[in-house]
């Protein structure tokens, strides 16, 4: 990882959402922002706010604030969304499909280049003027694409090998959507995203405080 060790996971985290907060700002024109005014807004304690910047160095002036443009530009240039990140997205299934076609990726500098599967019926096909290759090409291809990150988008009993594949092509930081825990090596970075894991936590917390 390019991030330092020291750094913790649930810090660049909020740093994300830091991010999408600034941005909002920055289109309804807003100059300024005081701590305060984020944990109003993002619910994240201003210390923490402050605590979370200060791995980074020196940000805002006291009795100011933070200028939003400079802010947002630093953060994403610490979350390395500065320009263009290429990824690659196996699956063209229905949630493929929607990840390829979702504005938001290349918003925040995240440029799908690539769509792979194995259905026969869905190779050569378009994919929002992306092409779908067959992923056994994964790296042929990647060779030139040279994407770091990947997107998996498969059924669990398909994701362990094109996890295996990703790495052997040279993407070593993968979204796993697939229901199951992936075996990848201390080279490989990967980020678990369970949709049933969240409703299940919803469902629990729903039931401590029923509506009456």
């Amino acid at each position: 990882m390019n991030t330092s060790p020291k750094v913790p996971i649930p810090t660049l985290e909020r740093l994300a959402t830091y991010l999408r907060y600034l941005l909002d700002l920055e289109a309804s024109f807003v100059d300024t922002i005081s701590s305060t005014e984020v944990e109003k807004q993002t619910g994240i304690n201003a210390a923490q706010f402050r605590k979370d910047l200060s791995y980074f160095g020196e940000f805002g002036k006291p009795g100011v604030g933070y200028n939003v443009i400079d802010l947002q530009s630093r953060i994403a240039k610490i979350l390395r969304v500065d320009h263009d990140q290429p990824v690659l997205v196996f699956g063209a299934g229905n949630l493929g499909s929607a990840l390829v076609g979702y504005p938001g990726l290349a918003e925040q500098h995240f440029k799908v280049v690539g769509v792979f599967d194995q259905n026969p019926r869905k190779i050569g096909q378009k994919l929002f003027q992306i092409e779908i290759t067959d992923i056994a090409r994964m790296k042929e291809v990647n060779s030139v694409l040279q994407a770091r990150i990947g997107i998996i988008a498969v059924p669990a009993h398909a994701a362990q090998l094109v996890a295996d594949s990703a790495a052997l092509a040279g993407v070593n930081a993968l979204l796993n959507f697939a229901p199951i825990i992936l075996k990848v090596s201390d080279r490989v970075v990967v980020r678990n995203v369970s949709f049933i894991q969240e409703l299940a936590v919803m469902s629990y917390q729903l039931a401590l405080d029923p509506v009456k």
